[in-house]
């Protein structure tokens, strides 16, 4: 089956993990400064905090704001089921806001709408690595009196307006899985503008430890002494991951602009198959492409899906609007509320798009297409 996405690992990589391997520290030693380091050089210069997944990512950012029972925070439902349960899951709730018709990503206006006096954090997520207005949603935040989140699982190494994703928002999530454009196996890290927030949300993934002696409650308790001021909990990223992920990112230049090719290559011998609507970008916008998010019109995306798969073509779904999920349907979260999410989930089809997909693997995704809908 040809995945729709997939991790690329070179010889570099493997040697930065077997390098680890050979040394004395497999977590909480020097990769993972350096991991976080050369992320910072992808995000303006923010500092980052390395955490064991995209989800851990969020559960931190939204630790580190202060979000908990009262609180209110405001996202898109084109999205995984992570950016509105880690919030829930600290006793927050969440009000879904209908997307943009051409990029999928959180409407400014629609958000406004939802935002309240309890409205804590305004999270967009930049779907399929095209980042969000976050101009205009930085202004929606400021009137809510909010922190803005980006959950950028899917856009490291994109810019908006030539700010690069990481500094756009008050903190930034990202994602290292495999399918993503640079892989740890699993982690992802938190991009945080702000030094106290930056505290709370490297103490956060530590477990709230305090281990700085100007800090202790007790500081002659002895060397061996360490407290617990505020709970949290393991969300370290090893060592052995981290030299994976600084590797990684060393190449993510070149994935950036592979990725670019496929889709230009895409856009140009798909631009005449009828019944597909080919993906939008906005002026301003300079996309690390993580998805190829074709519109299958007239009712056929099921059809498309299954024939596909079954030429053993592995076409995807992302995603289900978050609230259809049954966890949230029992909660009284029903279909229908946010009508364009609706609308583009109905015809959303994830074409192959990695790094090391060759041209005549795409070329047999095209034609099969072609096949199907001519």
């Amino acid at each position: 089956m040809l995945a729709y996405g997939r991790q690329s690992i070179d010889e570099n990589d493997i040697a930065a993990v077997a390098g680890v391997l050979r040394g004395d520290w497999l977590t909480t030693g020097p990769e993972v400064t350096a991991f976080e380091d050369a992320l910072a050089g992808w995000t303006g210069g923010v500092p980052c905090v390395s955490v064991t997944s995209g989800t851990a990512a969020l559960h931190v950012a939204y630790a580190a704001a202060g979000v908990g029972p009262g609180s209110q925070v405001v996202t898109s439902p084109m999205t995984f089921v992570a950016t509105a349960a880690t919030a829930m899951l600290l006793g927050a709730s969440v009000v879904f806001a209908d997307v943009c018709e051409d990029t999928a990503n959180l409407d400014p206006e629609a958000a406004d709408a939802a935002t309240s006096s309890r409205t804590h954090v305004v999270t967009a997520v930049d779907y399929a690595g095209q980042p969000a207005d976050y101009d205009a949603l930085g202004k929606v935040a400021d009137r809510a009196d909010a922190l803005l989140l980006a959950d950028a699982a899917h856009s490291i190494g994109s810019t908006w307006n030539d700010v690069p994703v990481g500094a756009l928002a008050d903190m930034t999530t990202f994602s290292f899985f495999p399918t993503k454009n640079a892989t740890t196996g699993e982690g992802g890290a938190v991009a945080v503008k702000d030094a106290g927030l930056l505290d709370r949300a490297r103490r956060f993934r530590c477990h709230g430890l305090v281990r700085e002696a100007d800090r202790l409650r007790s500081p002659d308790e002895g060397g061996w002494h360490q407290e617990v001021h505020s709970l949290g909990l393991n969300y370290r990223l090893p060592d052995v991951l981290c030299a994976l992920g600084t590797s990684q990112l060393g190449r993510l230049a070149f994935f950036k602009e592979r990725r670019a090719q496929l889709v230009a290559r895409y856009n140009e011998l798909l631009a005449d198959v009828p019944g597909v609507r080919l993906p939008a970008v906005r002026p301003g916008a300079d996309p690390m492409w993580h998805l190829y998010a074709v519109r299958v019109l007239d009712g056929r995306r099921r059809e498309v899906y299954d024939r596909m798969r079954a030429a053993g073509i592995g076409v995807q779904v992302n995603y289900i609007p978050a609230y259809r999920h049954p966890v949230f349907e029992d909660l009284g979260y029903r279909r229908g509320m946010c009508p364009v999410a609706e609308s583009f989930y109905e015809e959303q089809l994830s074409l192959p798009l990695f790094p090391d997909l060759t041209e005549s693997d795409q070329d047999r995704v095209i034609d099969t297409l072609r096949a199907i809908l001519s």
